[in-house]
């Protein structure tokens, strides 16, 4: 059987260009969520901190993230921010626009789980004279990871496809690896459709985590009940 050499090297070069571009869209991924997790619980404890002032700023922040388009702040933080004297490399820009962008609505994620304590468990930590960090460790948060992981999870899907965007700030990811190619090759087809499965493979898995998790917490729910 004949096999084509400039087909073979074609299709390596082109499993090689999107390979690179698929791990780019899964660090960018995983180091926006590190910023998500971080961000979303300093500022849901913030909304639900005693003090006025923390609400207000945590308030503020949130309204401001989530009426933003996550494109115009990667273009403001990678474009803008130079003509202040603050220059971020196209992975630190996408990173930290993303983080910040799914963080406002991770934190709300966050609060509504966390308010969702019923109030016995909370004066029973009064009654036992728990600090407020043991308490959160040992008792609250156990308690809400039930309510705010399978959301949590949904978002960190809905992270990995809008890592789509950095291409637009040229940084080699996966969508911006796929149009380099069908300029290069002119074959936009077979690449386009090679990036949506390769989005697809990488969403699946967790997908698949979130499903499982939505489960075994709902069994939880039920069996408490």
């Amino acid at each position: 059987m004949f096999i084509d050499p400039s087909a073979v090297a074609t299709a390596t070069f082109i499993a090689r260009q999107l390979a690179h571009g698929a791990v780019v869209t899964l660090e960018i991924t995983f180091l926006a969520e590190l910023v998500v997790l971080v961000m979303s619980f300093v500022i849901a404890l913030m909304r639900l901190s005693p003090w006025r002032a923390l609400r207000g700023i945590a308030t503020i922040y949130v309204e401001i993230l989530r009426g933003i388009s996550a494109l115009v702040l990667l273009f403001y933080l990678f474009f803008i921010l130079p003509l202040f004297g603050i220059t971020l490399s196209p992975m630190t820009t996408g990173v930290v626009g993303l983080g910040l962008t799914f963080s406002a609505y991770g934190s709300e994620i966050i609060r509504s789980a966390l308010i969702n304590i019923s109030l016995g468990q909370r004066d029973a930590v009064r009654a036992l004279d728990f600090d407020s960090i043991t308490a959160f460790r040992r008792i609250i948060l156990p308690q809400a990871l039930p309510f705010l992981l399978p959301p949590m999870g949904n978002q960190l899907v809905e992270l990995m496809k809008t890592t789509s965007l950095v291409s637009l700030i040229t940084l080699s990811d996966l969508t911006f690896s796929g149009g380099q190619l069908v300029t290069t090759l002119g074959q936009q087809t077979l690449i386009w459709s090679i990036v949506l499965v390769c989005y697809f493979v990488m969403a699946w898995p967790l997908s698949w985590l979130v499903r499982r998790y939505e489960h075994h917490s709902t069994v939880w729910r039920r069996a408490k009940d």
